[in-house]
């Protein structure tokens, strides 16, 4: 079972021109004793994809800034327009990027960059949302449709089981994913006062399914509640551990 972190909203998000719209910034740092993470071992096509590949459930910098943490701020019901296309590539028998962020009407689409079949499946909770068989090298089908409510995707290659990501959905154009440093960045948001909640897949093992899946402790979230002046830039650090 997987956290369905925000429930669709009773009004759509509405495009509007921001006036006096301020900015959002901050990291996530981790603390404490990260855990030993060993490289997943590859079952299949490991002539392509490799003996093994390393663990992205926990990335972290020098300094302990974490990599693929999803900022999301909750509540904005008019403001600026998304951001454009996502695209979740089946690369080198892994998912590029590891985590994503979409809006609901962003144009998403499933590529494959290997020259064998990759099988990219999406479940929000337990449901199927998306289900794509892609056997050729370049070929890309789009999604979007089937992204109809926010909150976490979980996708999986039903051919590679060491293979894994997370597309978060979210119901307005405010959200980022952050870099190799743990910071991000958020603009154009209305002034205001908004909960802020930084999103984790987790990353401590539990073991693994029938199919050899590795599998990692609950998602967690950290929510603070946040003042964005007019103009001006506000500062939000978040904690792992």
């Amino acid at each position: 079972m997987f956290l369905l972190l925000i429930a669709t909203p009773s009004l759509a998000y509405e495009v509007a021109t921001v006036q006096d719209g301020g900015t959002v910034t901050g990291t996530v740092k981790f603390v404490g004793t990260p855990p030993k993470l060993d490289p997943i071992p590859v079952n299949k096509n490991r002539d392509v994809c490799g003996e093994r590949k390393p663990v992205e459930a926990l990335v972290l910098s020098a300094d302990r800034g974490v990599k693929g943490s999803v900022i999301l701020i909750e509540g904005v019901a008019r403001g600026k327009k998304g951001g454009g296309d996502v695209v979740l590539d089946n690369n080198q028998c892994v998912f590029v990027s590891h985590v994503t962020a979409v809006g609901l009407k962003d144009k998403v689409a499933i590529r494959n960059s290997d020259p064998i079949l990759h099988n990219t499946h999406g479940f929000l909770g337990a449901p199927t949302v998306f289900n794509v068989a892609l056997p050729t090298k370049g070929q890309m089908i789009e999604v979007t449709k089937y992204l109809k409510k926010a909150g976490v995707v979980r996708v999986l290659c039903d051919a590679h089981p060491h293979m894994s990501a997370w597309m978060i959905v979210h119901d307005s154009p405010y959200f980022a994913v952050t870099g190799d440093s743990g910071a991000f960045r958020i603009t154009d948001v209305p002034p205001g006062t908004y909960k802020v909640t930084m999103w984790h897949a987790g990353f401590r093992p539990k073991g693994a399914d029938n199919d050899g899946r590795v599998l990692y402790d609950e998602p967690k979230t950290v929510t603070r509640e946040l003042t964005v002046a007019p103009k001006a830039t506000a500062t939000v650090d978040f904690k792992l551990k």
